[in-house]
């Protein structure tokens, strides 16, 4: 060895060892590293991995991230221009990947060419078998203080009610559902005289009554999807609701002719059953608390062309609380109201098959804070006064409400001279048909406390609000409008969780 030294030295070569960092010497390859990816992971069958945060480092300059499934390509990264980038991958099992593993490999490469590559096995379990929801199935009369719980569906497989003495509770996230059938095997939920129904739904968690025909389920009502599959227009698969109170009615008895009635069977219910009597001398009179309700599709022909309103409020007393209530495709009235004094406040009626609002024997209360949409050949709005001489001496009062007419309203305010209802702070828009029935005009009638109506039609040129013209602000837009909820108000209604009411731009 010193000989060869000798003779390098002699020729002049200096020989010599130096260390250089990577940063002198742009020959050193830096690499490229994946983490942050398991190498196993497990989910059941439909299940979802991840989402699974990858974060690739390249000195050099990453080029891509490479995702292949079980060696057929799934997914190209384009991480150009990076050092260091983060990618979040996620998988959602198949029916067909039942049992098996998958093996996933992630490859990333920079711009010298280099690799890594990170294996990933993902263990695929067997298929859940689905939970399904109980049913339960109700018929007749109630016999105890019962609650119905959000764990379960009950099915109406006849008329059932519940008697005086007996309160019925369900619980918010119900869902209740009525058989098919007509006449005498129309299915309804009957509230006697007496009886008591606490229906307190929440706005995350309303109750749904229902057709069985529809799919919806409490573990929609949940998750947060309250409209349903059903169509918006299918109307009569089931009857309604029908609650009864002691307040006073004046009424006409439509056998005999008698007016100034105080005691009638409801429309319905026959003669034999005494559970259908309504009306009584107690204004006050409790029929329990409702909120937070939808009834769909309802309405079924109960015999000679009479259909179930979708809510039926006969001689209800000021005791009972009643709040936000939906009705959609109901093939009669959406609520009627048979004289008594309980007031509703928040309700949304969609796609009646006649009245959104019907009031009879002089009704006193009031409804706020409401949405009528469409009518569907029949009228916004029928209201009509005492039958006979007797009168309570009070106006009933709806305000704060917006009126969607359409194209196959009848009437937008079907009333008469004998009508002692005062309608305020209304928004009509949409009005392709109808006509304010209101037998010489607002002001010069019963109906003389009517104010402040608006509407986005330019002018009356149509004829529409003929007569009404002294209480309508014309040329206002949705958005402009001074009175009514608007969508967000209901968003726990089908009408709103579909869109529906957003898409008229409320």
């Amino acid at each position: 060895m010193k000989k060869i030294l000798s003779l390098l030295a002699a020729f002049g070569v200096m020989f010599y060892i130096s260390s250089c960092s990577d940063d002198d010497d742009p020959a050193v390859d830096n690499g490229v590293t994946i983490s942050g990816i398991p190498a196993t992971a497990t989910v059941e069958n439909l299940g979802t991995l991840g989402p699974v945060s990858a974060t690739v480092e390249g000195a050099d300059g990453l080029v891509s991230l490479v995702i292949t499934k079980d060696d057929a390509a799934l997914e190209t990264v384009d991480l150009t221009g990076s050092t260091t980038a983060s990618y979040e991958f996620s998988y959602t099992a198949v029916a067909e990947d039942e049992d098996t593993n998958i093996v996933f490999t992630f490859t990333a490469t920079d711009v010298d060419g280099d690799t890594d590559v990170v294996t990933h096995v993902l263990s695929v379990g067997e298929a859940e078998e689905p939970v399904e929801t109980p049913i339960v199935i109700v018929r007749g009369e109630i016999e105890e203080n019962t609650t119905w719980t959000a764990d379960k569906i009950y099915q109406l497989d006849t008329r059932v009610t519940v008697p005086d003495g007996i309160t019925l509770t369900i619980e918010a996230g119900t869902v209740v559902k009525g058989n098919e059938g007509q006449g005498a095997a129309a299915t309804a939920l009957l509230v006697a005289r007496g009886g008591t129904l606490n229906a307190n739904g929440t706005a995350a968690l309303p109750i749904i009554f229902t057709s069985t025909l529809d799919p919806i389920d409490p573990a929609d009502i949940a998750a947060g999807n309250y409209a349903s599959t059903t169509s918006e227009t299918q109307s009569g698969l089931w009857g309604g609701v029908i609650i009864l109170g002691k307040a006073p009615i004046t009424g006409k008895n439509l056998t005999t002719d008698e007016e100034n009635q105080t005691e009638l069977q409801i429309e319905g219910i026959p003669t034999s059953d005494p559970n259908g009597l309504y009306g009584g001398d107690d204004e006050n009179d409790n029929s329990g608390t409702i909120s937070y309700i939808s009834i769909r599709h309802g309405g079924t022909n109960i015999g000679s062309g009479n259909e179930i309103n979708g809510l039926t409020l006969g001689g209800v007393g000021a005791g009972t609380t009643i709040s936000n209530v939906e009705v959609v495709a109901n093939a009669d009235d959406g609520i009627e109201f048979f004289g008594g004094s309980v007031s509703v406040d928040g309700a949304v009626i969609w796609n009646s098959f006649d009245d959104s609002m019907d009031t009879d024997m002089d009704y006193n209360g009031s409804v706020t804070n409401f949405i009528i949409v469409t009518p569907n050949t029949g009228s916004a709005f029928e209201l009509d006064g005492p039958e006979g001489s007797v009168t309570r001496g009070e106006d009933h009062i709806f305000s704060e409400g917006v009126i969607y007419g359409g194209a196959d309203i009848d009437a937008i305010v079907d009333w008469d001279g004998n009508t002692n209802a005062s309608l305020n702070n209304l928004y009509f828009f949409g009005i392709e048909a109808g006509r304010i029935d209101s037998f010489g005009g607002v002001g010069t009638n019963a109906n003389s406390n009517t104010s402040n109506w608006e509407t986005d039609l330019a002018d009356n040129s149509g004829g529409f609000f003929t007569g009404a013209e002294s209480v309508l602000t014309f040329g206002v837009a949705v958005g402009s409008k001074s009175h009514g909820p608007t969508a967000a108000d209901f968003a726990w209604t089908w009408a709103g969780n579909s869109g529906a009411l957003e898409a008229l731009g409320l």
